[in-house]
C-alpha cells in the first residue's frame, strides 16, 4: 500500500499491516481475510433528555477477528465515533491483543455524541439503551467490551446491569468494572502503568537516563495515570496538556497537586504552580519523552519536524499518522507503538475476565506483579524481532501480531 500524506484511520492501519505481511510474505487471500472485519453493527440509539426533548444518536459495535479468542475491545462516546474510525480501532485491538499473547480477538465500538453535556442519568440512559441494542452480539465468551474515551467503570457498571437484565447476572460481559461489581484490582491505572512499563523497558534500550523529563499529552484516565506512575518513579513531568492548553514547568510539575486540582476542578485549566500555554506546545517542548495519551492523529506532516523528544511512548490510539511516523523514524526518535505501549489495559481486563470466569479475586499486588511480567516480557519479544530484522518497533510489532493471528487462522481451518 502506497504512504500518503492524508489516509483515513482504518486505511492507516492497514498500511501498517501491509507493510508487516510484505515482511513475511504473507498471501494476499490470507491478507484479506485477515484485514477485512468480521461483523459491523450500526445501531439507532435513542434519549430523552431531561427537559423532555428526544435526540437521537448512531452507534456501533464492530468485531474485526476472532481467530484468537472473543471479540475485546472498548467502548467510546466521541463525535468522532464514526464506523471508519471504530473499524480501525477494532483492527488495533487485534493485533494489540496478539502482541501481549492474550486469548482474545479484537473489537470495538461507540457513539457518535459529545457525552460532555450530559447528566449522569442521561449518559445512563444512553449506555442502557445502547446495551440493549448491541446485546445480542456481546457476551462474556463471545465479545467482551471495556470503558474507553469518555466512558468509564460506571458505565461499564450500567452495561453489566442491563445486560444481565436480559440474560442472567453476568459479570464477565465487560471488563474495566467497578470492584464491587467483579471489577479488578489496578484496572483502572492499567494502561497508564503498561505505558510507563514500556517506556523505562525502552529507556534502558536507549542508554538514557533513569529519570528524565516527559511531556503528557492528555490528563484522562490514561495520561493521568502514566503522570501520577512516572512522578513516583522519580521521572520529571514538565508540561501536561488537553485539547485547550498545555501547563509547563521547567523544573518538573507537582503531579499530586495537580491530581487534587482536577479532582476538584475537573480541568487542568487554573492549576497555579505551572505556566499556561497553547495546546499544541506539548508537542514540541524539549523533552526527553512525548507520551501522547489523548485522541487519534494528533502527529502529522505538519508537526512531526518539531517534535524534540528521543522517545514517544504512544498512549493514545493511533496518536501518530504514518506519514508522521516516517518522518519520526528518519529523525531518529523511537516510537514504542500504541498496539504495545497501551496495551496494559487489554492485558488486566483478562486478568479480569479470568477472575470473572473462575469466581475467585487476586490482590491488587498479585495483578500488578503479573502486568510487569507479561509487559516486560512483550516489550522484549517486540524489541528483539525489531533488532533482528533492523526495523523499527512499529513495523515489528505488526509483524509478530500479524504471524499469531495468521497462525491461529490457518489452524482453525479459516485459510
Amino acid at each position: 500500500m502506497e504512504l500518503r500524506e492524508q489516509m483515513g484511520p482504518f486505511e492507516a492501519v492497514n498500511y501498517y499491516f501491509e507493510k508487516a505481511a510484505d515482511v513475511d510474505a504473507v498471501p494476499e487471500s490470507t491478507r484479506a481475510i485477515l484485514q477485512t472485519p468480521a461483523s459491523e453493527l450500526r445501531v439507532e440509539v435513542p434519549l430523552k433528555r431531561d427537559n423532555g426533548d428526544l435526540d437521537v444518536y448512531i452507534g456501533y459495535r464492530v468485531q474485526h477477528d476472532n481467530s484468537r479468542g472473543p471479540y475485546k475491545g472498548g467502548i467510546r462516546y466521541h463525535p468522532e465515533a464514526e464506523v471508519d474510525e471504530v473499524r480501525a480501532l477494532a483492527s488495533l485491538m487485534t493485533w494489540k491483543t496478539a502482541i501481549v499473547d492474550v486469548p482474545f480477538g479484537g473489537g470495538k465500538g461507540g457513539i457518535q455524541i459529545d457525552p460532555l453535556p450530559l447528566s449522569n442519568a442521561e449518559k445512563e440512559r444512553l449506555t442502557r439503551t445502547y446495551t440493549r441494542a448491541i446485546s445480542r452480539v456481546i457476551g462474556d465468551h463471545l465479545d467482551i467490551p471495556a470503558p474507553d474515551m469518555n466512558t468509564n467503570a460506571q458505565t461499564m457498571g450500567w452495561i453489566v446491569d442491563e445486560y444481565s437484565q436480559i440474560h442472567g447476572y453476568s459479570p464477565g460481559v465487560v471488563t474495566g468494572k467497578p470492584v464491587a461489581l467483579g471489577g479488578s484490582y489496578g484496572r483502572e491505572q492499567a494502561t497508564g502503568r503498561g505505558c510507563i512499563i514500556t517506556m523505562e523497558e525502552a529507556l534502558k534500550d536507549l542508554s538514557m537516563p533513569t529519570e528524565v523529563s516527559i511531556a503528557v499529552q492528555g490528563f484522562g484516565n490514561v495520561g493521568g495515570w502514566a503522570a501520577r506512575l512516572a512522578h513516583d518513579h522519580g521521572h520529571k513531568i514538565v508540561a501536561v496538556a488537553d485539547h485547550q492548553g498545555t501547563l509547563y514547568h521547567e523544573a518538573g510539575i507537582d503531579i499530586p497537586a495537580l491530581v487534587e486540582h482536577v479532582a476538584k476542578e475537573r480541568t487542568i485549566h487554573g492549576f497555579s504552580g505551572a505556566e499556561a500555554r497553547p495546546a499544541d506546545d506539548v508537542l514540541s517542548l524539549p523533552v526527553d519523552v512525548l507520551l501522547p495519551a489523548a485522541i487519534g492523529e494528533v502527529i502529522h506532516a505538519e508537526n512531526a519536524d518539531a517534535v524534540q523528544a528521543k522517545l514517544i511512548v504512544e498512549g493514545a490510539n493511533h496518536p501518530v499518522t504514518p506519514w508522521a511516523d516516517a518522518i519520526l523514524v528518519d529523525k531518529g526518535v523511537t516510537v514504542v507503538p500504541d498496539i504495545l505501549a497501551n496495551a496494559g489495559g487489554v492485558m488486566t481486563s483478562y486478568f479480569e475476565w479470568v477472575q470473572n470466569i473462575q469466581q475467585f479475586r487476586w490482590e491488587e499486588a498479585e495483578v500488578n506483579e503479573r502486568l510487569v511480567k507479561r509487559m516486560v516480557a512483550a516489550y522484549a519479544t517486540v524489541r528483539d524481532l525489531a533488532r533482528d530484522r533492523g526495523i523499527p518497533l512499529r513495523e515489528a510489532a505488526f509483524v509478530l501480531a500479524v504471524a499469531r493471528v495468521a497462525e491461529a487462522t490457518e489452524l482453525r481451518g479459516l485459510i
